[in-house]
């Protein structure tokens, strides 16, 4: 059986890259009590991901609270930077007695036929504000991939000099 995680009391969450520019891995890094957990996911999960979030916040109910810290973490990734598992799916809801949103990442399975027993998962109760640094940190992680060709929007291939076909 392969191992999930539940973190209801996040002290960390964030995103980030190993790799140069054209062939980085994304990750997914969360701790909770004394616990760190790396996983791997894709760019398009994270700017996904990053794009619902913040649809998400914007429709929460309003609640008082504390003004958000946004902007105020140290969001690089922790090491070591070991994939507990790659994630397939993602999910997110809302449990309103805590007032926490909650991200659940299920583990990409090889097979087609999903055994209950065998899948990783892992789930992270965020604070509002943990999510608003999230969305932000990703939005730049994303951000600093290969610029776009001019021409036909393609990204650039660092190891060919920016150069693309389209440009002949």
């Amino acid at each position: 059986m392969t191992k999930s995680f539940d973190f209801s009391e996040v002290e960390f969450f964030t995103v980030g890259t190993l790799g140069p520019r054209g062939e980085r891995a994304f990750f997914l890094q969360g701790r909770a009590s004394g616990e760190l957990i790396s996983l791997k996911v894709e760019k398009q999960q994270v700017s996904a991901l990053a794009d619902y979030l913040d649809q998400v916040l914007e429709d929460l109910p309003e609640v008082e609270q504390e003004p958000l810290a946004i902007g105020v973490a140290d969001l690089d990734l922790r090491e070591p930077v070991v994939p507990a598992f790659t994630v397939g799916g993602l999910g997110v809801a809302y449990a309103s007695d805590e007032d926490r949103l909650v991200i659940m990442a299920e583990e990409l399975l090889e097979t087609d036929e999903p055994d209950e027993n065998e899948t990783a998962r892992a789930r992270f109760l965020l604070r509002r504000d943990q999510v608003a640094n999230w969305i932000e940190r990703a939005r730049e992680i994303v951000s600093a991939g290969r610029p776009p060709c001019p021409f036909c929007g393609t990204p650039l291939q660092p190891r060919n000099g920016d150069w693309c076909s389209c440009s002949n």
